[in-house]
């Protein structure tokens, strides 16, 4: 199995999979997408909100906004976040204000909503480490491929802004190295077991 990269940058990566299989390329995409843990956030809880959009609609947009990590950053950690504004005024995501530096919004100008005169919203956010699987607010990205005539198989990755693309396929490798690891050592001992039977 060899793979070529292509292309690449911050948040794409193109590369080329040859002398694999499809289950094994699906594999690469699927852990891609649903395993590598990311931070976002998942409770919002709010002391003002005179907004014209309801609590739920707002704290489900604020748990897209990817955030990216820092150094250091450990997977148990819970990192808050708040927002304090005042109409009028369009609100960002840059205006998510993090209580640690090595955990911050990915990119400030994702729009959340629009604040008219005299219209407020205060709250504060808990981001946590989690996986696509569960939900696709902790997805690091999206993966495709093309089979190719020749039998390889040509993957287009895009991360959305957590880490850098390889290091999202990168991670995934390992994950995947060691669910393999572990099912070799479960199938070495229901083997052991089967021969003292």
């Amino acid at each position: 199995m060899k793979l070529k990269v292509e292309s690449e940058d911050k948040t794409k990566m193109k590369f080329v999979l040859s002398k694999s299989t499809p289950s094994f390329a699906n594999m690469i995409r699927r852990f891609s997408m649903s395993w590598v843990p990311v931070f976002a956030i998942d409770k919002v809880t709010f002391y003002e909100n005179t907004s014209t959009l309801f609590d739920e609609y707002i704290a489900h947009r604020v748990g897209l906004i990817p955030l990216k990590l820092g150094a250091g950053v450990r997977e148990d950690e819970e990192v808050m976040f708040s927002l304090d504004a005042q109409g009028p005024t369009m609100i960002y995501s840059s205006a998510l204000q993090s209580a640690v530096d090595k955990v911050k919004v990915a990119t400030d100008k994702i729009p959340l909503l629009q604040l008219l005169e005299n219209q407020n919203l205060r709250l504060e956010a808990k981001a946590v480490s989690g996986l696509g699987r569960k939900h696709a607010k902790w997805q690091a990205g999206m993966a495709g491929y093309e089979l190719l005539e020749n039998g390889d198989f040509k993957f287009d990755f895009e991360s959305f802004m957590q880490m850098p693309a390889r290091d999202v396929v990168s991670k995934a490798a390992d994950i995947i190295s060691k669910k393999c690891g572990e099912l070799e050592k479960d199938l070495k001992t229901l083997k052991k077991e089967a021969k003292k039977k």
